[in-house]
């Protein structure tokens, strides 16, 4: 076996996939890229070429016999490729995020009240009530977060979980919410012009259920800290709530049980635990056409099983491993499937298919769902209680004061038809 060096697989590096500052490689891994680079159209233009470098020696090693050089060389400009996709990504993300500041109006939400906002800083400091907290009184006793910072949490929440922003969201101020189904079992037939009618079936009613569960988080800070510190609390506070709180609900709207959480959308896959629940049936699961793989036809199947319908806001959600063995696949006439974002505002594709990285979506492996395809929005609801509650007890843990944050939320399928799942055969 051939013995490869770091420096030789460094030397074989393409200049570009060096060309936004990232340090020097380690390992045969390849370069890191740095996801801050400050400039779009270089990030693009590196991106392009990276994917024309990765096409030419991909289809190298395809025709010739494989060796150790070429297999890293390989492996390593693809995962370049995904970081550079990956920064780009994020800075068309900096670049459409509204600035959240106080008194600033935001969309359609309504500008916030630089007074009630004071007032909250000084509760989280001190403790004092004024009389603009009082319009923030709950009635379990506890203090709403101001509208600034709750809405700031939920349009975080929705930037980092990719379930929820491409789902419908459904904000209540009840304690659930239930959406009223038909099994569409209505009757009908032909008759001519004098033949008697007899009564056809009538379509049943079924009731879904979309409870909210709690999610909490309890920090704690010290009192000394509170005094002393000059930094945005609230802020700080903010970032560190709702990066956990995206974290938690990523998992549940994929794979959560209904048991004081969302129902998971994998769960409703043909075959999994809730396949039943919906009167309209399971998601259909299409076979990957190999054996714990990937392939181009399987991935062309999946999109075409989708009614057209259905089809115009369909996308694929995927995680990054498994989209980094997407890149090499081709359709029958050898073109890759796989297309990088070419500019601002557009999306990476698959087969012409917009591409959402869900980072918690299954690896592929035997029987696993590796990716889904279709209309999110249609296909699941997430479900607000509405408004971050929290309550401040500076008692129980003294010196430290603890933050005790909820937020009550939920989700399950609204529509099982307008999604599809790739299943990696067994």
């Amino acid at each position: 076996m051939m013995h490869v060096t770091p420096a030789a697989v460094e030397k074989a590096a393409p200049t570009h996939l060096l060309a936004l500052g990232a340090p020097r490689p380690r390992s045969i891994l390849g370069p890191s890229i740095q996801a801050d680079a400050s400039d779009p159209k270089a990030v693009l233009a590196n991106l392009t070429k990276a994917f024309e470098d990765f096409k030419r020696e991909n289809d190298e090693k395809l025709k010739a016999k494989a060796d150790v050089v070429t297999d890293e060389k390989v492996e390593r400009i693809n995962a370049s490729i995904g970081d550079m996709q990956a920064a780009f990504d994020e800075m068309q993300k900096k670049l459409a995020a509204a600035s959240l500041r106080p008194g600033e109006q935001v969309g359609d939400m309504a500008p916030t009240d630089p007074e009630y906002v004071a007032a909250y800083k000084a509760w989280m400091r001190k403790g004092a009530v004024s009389a603009a907290m009082d319009k923030g009184t709950d009635t379990n006793g506890g203090y709403l977060a101001p509208i600034e910072w709750d809405r700031s949490i939920v349009s975080k929440l929705k930037r980092i979980s990719p379930i929820r922003a491409n789902a419908r969201v459904q904000s209540i101020s009840v304690a659930g919410f239930k959406k009223v189904f038909s099994d569409r079992a209505v009757g009908s037939g032909w008759v001519g012009e004098t033949a008697s009618r007899p009564a056809t079936s009538t379509p049943q009613l079924g009731i879904l259920d979309f409870t909210p569960g709690e999610l909490y988080a309890n920090p704690m800070i010290s009192q000394q800290l509170l005094d002393d510190s000059a930094v945005n609390l609230e802020q700080w506070l903010g970032d560190e709530v709702d990066a956990e709180f995206a974290r938690q609900e990523g998992i549940a709207f994929l794979s959560g049980n209904g048991t004081n959480k969302p129902y998971g959308i994998l769960t409703y896959v043909t075959g999994a635990a809730n396949a039943a629940r919906h009167p309209w049936g399971a998601i259909v699961a299409v076979n990957s056409g190999a054996a714990a793989g990937l392939t181009g036809d399987g991935f062309i199947g999946l999109m075409y099983d989708l009614p057209s319908e259905f089809a115009q806001n369909a996308k694929l959600y995927i995680n990054r491993m498994s989209l980094g063995a997407a890149r090499k696949l081709k359709d029958g006439q050898g073109n890759y499937l796989w297309q990088p974002s070419y500019q601002q505002g557009e999306p990476q594709t698959l087969n012409g298919a917009p591409i959402v990285e869900v980072p918690d979506m299954p690896a592929v492996a035997a029987g696993n769902i590796a990716a889904l395809y279709g209309d999110m929005e249609a296909t699941y609801l997430v479900v607000d209680r509405v408004g971050i509650v929290v309550l401040r007890d500076p008692y129980t843990n003294k010196p430290y004061v603890a933050f005790y944050t909820v937020k009550r939320v939920g989700g399950g399928v609204y529509n099982p038809e307008p999604m599809r799942a790739l299943q990696i055969a067994a």
